[in-house]
């Protein structure tokens, strides 16, 4: 028979690694790659933003790896090749969304809430975007499903009324995109992304100007 010292061990050992397993990435870990990919997105030219897009996979696939269960990783990692998939178009860009797809997929297992429920409000807007079958995965009944999912877990955040709008404006809802859209713009601030914010609140204005 084990020692009980021993047995204590091993189970300290098993409640560590568990712990590993499941740990979320800390603000300054994700925000570094958030302000890189506002920067991108927002400052650089079409040209320079697949490359850069890119970079920034790359990066965030590295700490993936060292954290492979990271559901904010997982999310990030897939906004990232989304947006690439966005600067880079062509057949490329929809092996580049399949693999967000897949992400977005797997941080919702793990999490659905994570990060305010980002991972249905980028998959929603993936399945919004991307061409239906036989090209590819695109369906609009599954995107508001998910948006709808997206706005229970958050449903004062900027991404979630903004992206879920959008939708809306191009099925003609214009009521309620215009609810949606007043909602994104009241959200509260997010510490360090002040250029993200900024970004997105004049897509908001651009929506809003489509509305008048």
């Amino acid at each position: 028979m084990k020692p009980v010292t021993h047995i204590r061990t091993a189970l300290l050992t098993l409640m560590l690694g568990c712990a590993t397993i499941t740990q979320a990435a800390t603000t300054e870990q994700l925000l570094p790659f958030q302000q890189r990919w506002a920067e991108i997105q927002y400052n650089l030219d079409q040209d320079a933003q697949a490359d850069a897009f890119d970079n920034l996979a790359t990066q965030l696939a590295e700490q993936l790896t060292a954290q492979p269960h990271d559901p904010e990783l997982m999310i990030w990692q897939g906004i990232v090749l989304s947006s690439q998939a966005g600067a880079t178009g062509g057949l490329g860009a929809l092996k580049l969304v399949k693999r967000a797809r897949t992400l977005f997929e797997a941080a919702i297992e793990q999490d659905a809430s994570a990060l305010n429920g980002s991972a249905l409000t980028s998959l929603a807007t993936l399945y919004h975007q991307v061409p239906g079958w036989p090209l590819g995965f695109g369906s609009d009944e599954k995107a508001q499903e998910l948006f709808e999912r997206a706005l229970v877990i958050n449903p004062d955040g900027i991404d979630s009324n903004y992206f879920y709008a959008a939708f809306l404006l191009e099925k003609g809802d214009n009521t309620r995109a215009k609810a949606l859209l007043d909602k994104a713009l009241a959200a509260p601030a997010r510490p360090g992304r002040q250029r993200a914010d900024a970004g997105r609140r004049e897509e908001i204005h651009t929506l809003l100007q489509q509305l008048k």
